[in-house]
C-alpha cells in the first residue's frame, strides 16, 4: 500500500453537547488546526552520572488549536452550533469545565476523543476581513478512540 499525503481540510472536528451526552455537533468554520505536544521531565542525575545529565519523562500534555471564521445564520443571527457549544464550554469552571471533543480524517474508521477544557482565542478582524474565531482544547487525561458509525 502506498502512503499518500492528505488534506488538512479533510479532518473533521466535533464537540459533545454537554447537555445531551452522546450528541456530537460539528464545529464549523475551521480553516487551520494544530496539535501541540508537551512533556515534563524529572531530573534523575546523581553523582554516579559523572557529569552527564539524566532525566525521565514523567508527564505528557496535548493541546488542539482550531482557528477559522466565525459563522452566523443569516436568517436568525445565531452562531454556528458547534462554535456556540465551544464558547459555552469555555465559560464553565471546575469539573464542569471538562467536555469532550473528537476529530479524525473523514476517511478514518475511528475518532480520536479527548476530555478537555477549552480556552477561546482572539476573535475579530479588520475593515476588509471576515471575523476570526479560535479555540484551544487542553486534554485532561488520556485520549481514547471510538469507532465511527
Amino acid at each position: 500500500m502506498a502512503e499518500q499525503k492528505y488534506n488538512a481540510r479533510d479532518v473533521e472536528f466535533e464537540i459533545e453537547d454537554f447537555l445531551t451526552p452522546g450528541t456530537w455537533i460539528d464545529i464549523g468554520g475551521i480553516n487551520t488546526f494544530s496539535k501541540g505536544h508537551e512533556e515534563e521531565t524529572a531530573d534523575t542525575t546523581t553523582y554516579a552520572s559523572e557529569g552527564q545529565a539524566e532525566s525521565q519523562k514523567m508527564q505528557i500534555a496535548k493541546s488542539l488549536t482550531i482557528e477559522g471564521l466565525r459563522l452566523r445564520d443569516s436568517a436568525t443571527g445565531a452562531i454556528n452550533p458547534g462554535q456556540a457549544k465551544v464558547e459555552a464550554l469555555s465559560e464553565r469552571l471546575g469539573e464542569d469545565s471538562l467536555g469532550r471533543v473528537r476529530f479524525s480524517h473523514k476517511n478514518d474508521s475511528t475518532w480520536e476523543v479527548w476530555t478537555a477544557h477549552v480556552n477561546l482565542g482572539d476573535q475579530g478582524g479588520g475593515n476588509n476581513d471576515k471575523t476570526a474565531w479560535a479555540a484551544t482544547f487542553t486534554r485532561s487525561g488520556a485520549q481514547t478512540s471510538v469507532a465511527k458509525p
